[in-house]
């Protein structure tokens, strides 16, 4: 099955590129620039292919992305909250829509060049923050991508992710060799990875929990055990709340 992954550059995209090389055929890797403050990610997306040996291709969505405002991605004006990636607060990074329009970019690339998926890797943890991470998402979108394509090209999408934790992509990574330290998550986009925001938060307890060894530089490499544990006794205390 030739395959365009749709990679950021992170942790979970760069694995599920590998995934892809080792057990289907890796056809290329796309990004995609919406003017996230993170842009740095696609530097690792970039290196991700070549290490990989395929072709990687950016697409230009800023002129997009300066559309979908109000996420704290795409605007310097509000600040990326630090803590449990399964916060409430952590609503604020969802940009309106955003894996629609590369996936429909995606698959008119792959129908183009004779591809015969498009692999993306949304995963069980996305599913609480954004809604089109989420296996109806997924399923609805297959079924739009295949009336768009009708008579044209037959090109499935591929999530291998979409009902697996976190920690299960960090285990695949530890399986397929991926060099953790070449993949960027940090939203905050500084020269290190932050440690303190959600995306951090979760990729430190992610592999912690997979016993995978994580040898990526972070401001605050221990910051993630105090959003776990403060987040684990939130959850406690909505379990039993009286009524």
């Amino acid at each position: 099955m030739k395959t365009i992954v749709v990679c950021s550059g992170g942790l979970d995209s760069v694995t599920l590129a590998y995934k892809v090389a080792a057990e289907h055929k890796l056809h290329s890797l796309i990004s995609f620039d919406y003017g996230q403050r993170h842009k740095k990610e696609l530097d690792y997306a970039a290196r991700t292919a070549r290490d990989l040996g395929v072709k990687h291709h950016i697409v230009d969505l800023t002129s997009v992305g300066a559309l979908l405002g109000g996420s704290s991605l795409t605007s310097d004006d509000i600040d990326v909250p630090d803590g449990h990636y399964a916060q409430e607060t952590m609503r604020i990074t969802v940009v309106p829509n955003r894996n629609a329009i590369m996936l429909a970019v995606a698959f008119g690339a792959a129908a183009s060049a004779g591809a015969d998926a498009v692999a993306t890797a949304v995963h069980g943890g996305d599913h609480f923050i954004y809604p089109d991470c989420r296996p109806d998402f997924i399923s609805a979108f297959g079924t739009m991508q295949n009336h768009a394509l009708d008579g044209v090209k037959d090109v499935s999408l591929y999530t291998p992710f979409v009902h697996v934790s976190k920690a299960d992509i960090a285990l695949e990574a530890g399986r397929l060799g991926v060099p953790i330290d070449l993949t960027w998550s940090c939203y905050k986009g500084h020269d290190t990875h932050c440690g303190r925001c959600g995306t951090c938060v979760e990729r430190r307890e992610a592999l912690e929990l997979a016993c995978v060894k994580d040898p990526t530089v972070y401001e605050d490499r221990d910051y993630w055990k105090q959003a776990h544990a403060e987040h684990v006794a939130r959850k406690f205390a909505r379990q039993n709340a009286p009524g």
